[in-house]
């Protein structure tokens, strides 16, 4: 049996409310989009999945507002 420990979790908020989330584990930063039940990826550190969150959104949205919980 595995388990995961979440070290850390970022919410992203756009112009109307949530979009997504970043959670941190022991295989890094996972991306799981608002409305979502899969992850879009894992990445290797916070600006990357950042990154992935914002090109996952609709285009030309603006950078979200990210707020650790």
């Amino acid at each position: 049996m595995s388990t995961t420990k979440t070290l850390a979790l970022w919410v992203a908020y756009g112009t109307n409310g949530v979009v997504g989330s970043i959670r941190h584990d022991d295989e890094g930063y996972t991306v799981v989009m608002a409305g979502s039940d899969a992850a879009t990826g894992t990445y290797p550190n916070l600006a990357s999945a950042k990154g992935a969150l914002h090109s996952h959104m609709s285009p030309g949205s603006a950078w979200p507002m990210f707020r650790e919980h």
